[in-house]
């Protein structure tokens, strides 16, 4: 309701990926292949995209940041949104005790989860189209490493892996493919291009050509 308001309206989501106040309960935020309360056998579906669902209402401003993995990125987003005269939506990872790790290494562990492609930084600006440029902007690399190498660092990954080898490999792969789709669709998305070519135009030349 806020993001469709239209509303000079900025929000911060620390996606933590689970119910931390209440005890690290599985959310729709929690990845693929992670354990958590109530997904004990390992979460078998991927999690929702928040950004692409603020991003389909065209008019809110959205931002995939990582203080840790890009801190510049991160101020210029928090800037743009509040530059931004409508809603605005910064989505930012936020590492939790609920995800297994030591919490003096979580800035490193940042980098890590957008160098894996796990954690993308993007900004989408509504405003930017007006003077011609596109209004989606992807922040990171292409991944470096594997879902897997950066996900066997957290507990509620490791934790599978030794339960249940088999199908933790099985949810690994599947989540990396989560990871491979996501990257292909916002590459495809920054590559589309604004500006569609008179098609109208091209069809009257052929035809006249063909009298």
């Amino acid at each position: 309701h806020v993001l469709g308001s239209g509303r000079n309206v900025n929000i911060l989501v620390l996606d933590t990926e689970v119910y931390s106040n209440t005890g690290g309960q599985a959310s729709k935020s929690t990845p693929r292949a992670a354990v958590a309360k109530f997904a004990a056998g390992g979460k078998s579906v991927g999690k929702k995209d928040l950004g692409m669902i603020a991003m389909a209402y065209g008019n809110v401003y959205v931002a995939h940041v990582s203080i840790g993995a890009n801190p510049l990125q991160t101020v210029k987003a928090f800037q743009e949104a509040e530059r931004y005269p409508g809603p605005s939506l910064l989505i930012a990872y936020s590492p939790c005790i609920a995800h297994g790790i030591d919490m003096r290494t979580q800035m490193s562990h940042q980098r890590e989860a957008v160098d894996s492609g796990y954690w993308p930084l993007y900004r989408f600006d509504p405003g930017s189209g007006e003077d011609g440029r596109h209004p989606f902007r992807l922040d990171s690399r292409k991944p470096k490493m594997t879902f897997k190498e950066f996900a066997m660092k957290e507990a509620r990954f490791a934790m599978l892996a030794q339960a249940n080898p088999e199908h933790a490999q099985h949810l690994m792969d599947l989540a990396q493919q989560d990871i491979d789709e996501r990257w292909r669709l916002y590459e495809q998305t920054v590559g589309v291009e604004r500006h569609a070519p008179d098609l109208e135009g091209e069809e009257e030349e052929g035809e006249g050509g063909a009298r």
